[in-house]
């Protein structure tokens, strides 16, 4: 077990089929930290609505975040746009996990980090959602070929690879919308008198300076299985878990309605 002064992780998207719980689970199952930070897209309330889709993984991840905050891990949820329901929800506590709109974490060495999911801030969102929910469900496709992708390259013995990011990376608007979004972000967090930013919302990890302010983007469980973390010596650092370190969890699909212990109230997803 490692522990940390704080980790970070983001888009999740727990009822969906992209999501990749079973290593995520095993990475909580491995990693501790004083806080843990949720940055947004936990649960998939977008897919939720269309289709119920919630394997026995999924829920266990659920409950792995749920056990650690009553251990006495302080875990802060800020909530993105596909689980942005839960905004209603702001400074209120479920299951000892505080939900808030962001929060400044502090690094050992003194540092303010401005934490958001970042979606507020990305223009198809607050401009045109509609392009959002098409581009979503293209990249949902995607992921479903990605996941079958991958049964294969585990069956041959080969660690996990992600295609769409590998697609999307090829795209130059892409890249270019990348580049974009990461400038906003940092400059958003010099007008809040921080010296830099960790975010989620476009599923690409990444640590580096940007016009002398910090980027922390900590990544993505459907691509490229990473979190952010800060080491108990003060040390920022992406951690990618593409290896399952304990024994295979088992993937059990529920076909039938549950009681979904989530993060957030049932009405908020």
């Amino acid at each position: 077990m490692t522990h940390y002064r704080a980790i970070w992780i983001s888009d999740v998207h727990l009822g969906t089929t992209g999501c990749q719980a079973n290593y995520l689970l095993d990475f909580l199952k491995h990693n501790e930290a004083d806080t843990f930070y949720l940055v947004g897209d936990i649960i998939d309330g977008w897919r939720l609505k269309q289709t119920f889709y919630w394997p026995q993984s999924h829920n266990d991840v659920v409950q792995k975040l749920l056990r650690k905050a009553r251990k006495g891990t302080e875990v802060i949820y800020v909530p993105g746009n596909h689980d942005e329901s839960a905004r209603q929800y702001f400074g209120m506590s479920f299951g000892d996990i505080t939900v808030v709109e962001e929060v400044i974490h502090t690094t050992l060495d003194g540092r303010r980090l401005w934490v958001t999911h970042g979606d507020l801030f990305d223009g198809v969102m607050q401009y045109a959602k509609w392009l959002a929910y098409v581009g979503d469900s293209l990249y949902t496709f995607i992921l479903y070929i990605n996941r079958y992708f991958n049964m294969a390259r585990v069956k041959m013995g080969l660690q996990y690879w992600s295609l769409s990011q590998y697609l999307k990376h090829q795209v130059k608007n892409a890249v270019s919308y990348i580049a974009d979004f990461e400038h906003i972000m940092a400059r958003e967090a010099r007008l809040r008198d921080c010296d830099g930013v960790v975010c989620g919302h476009i599923h690409k990890a990444e640590i580096r300076e940007i016009d002398g302010l910090l980027y922390c983007n900590d990544g993505d469980w459907v691509e490229s299985l990473s979190a952010l973390v800060e080491t108990t010596s003060g040390e920022l650092k992406l951690i990618y878990w593409t290896h399952i370190q304990g024994d295979p969890v088992e993937v059990t699909e529920m076909t039938s309605p549950i009681n979904i212990p989530t993060l957030i109230p049932e009405a908020a997803i």
